[in-house]
């Protein structure tokens, strides 16, 4: 079970704003929601969009724009970060440890899973298959012994 099952996309994005919503106004989180404060708190070129309660739920974007969804970057931190903390698949936490020890970030060491992870969903989708998580495990090893 993921953390966002059955949601649909706007219920998604109003959790989201929720959770920013409530940790910038200093009130009680939930776990989950400071998590997902956590993310966007390390995403500022995000803040105004969650935080204009008038904006649209973020356009969508197609693959080879410029400009990436925010909420599916943001998203995708999140799906990491729940991999890493129960390490699936098997061996993802000690290859992401792997990484931390050579990325500038905690942040920047996320974002390669992240993008391998985006690939893996990418290839995934294309074949009409299932993601599949040795594909992305090898993808963060290769990164994380990368020179």
């Amino acid at each position: 079970m993921t953390l966002f099952a059955g949601h649909d996309r706007e219920a998604l994005r109003a959790t989201w704003r929720e959770a920013w919503r409530r940790h910038r106004d200093g009130l009680p989180l939930a776990p989950l929601q400071a998590q997902l404060a956590d993310i966007v708190a390390m995403h500022p070129e995000y803040q105004t969009l969650l935080e204009d309660e008038t904006a649209p739920e973020g356009r969508d974007r197609s693959p080879g724009q410029a400009e990436s969804n925010p909420f599916l970057h943001m998203g995708l931190h999140a799906a990491v970060r729940e991999a890493v903390a129960t390490d699936r698949p098997p061996g993802l936490r000690p290859a992401f440890e792997a990484l931390l020890r050579r990325a500038a970030t905690p942040h920047d060491a996320e974002h390669v899973l992240a993008e391998c992870l985006g690939e893996t969903l990418w290839e995934a989708q294309r074949a009409a298959q299932p993601p599949d998580g040795e594909a992305w495990l090898e993808r963060v090893r290769r990164r994380s012994t990368a020179r």
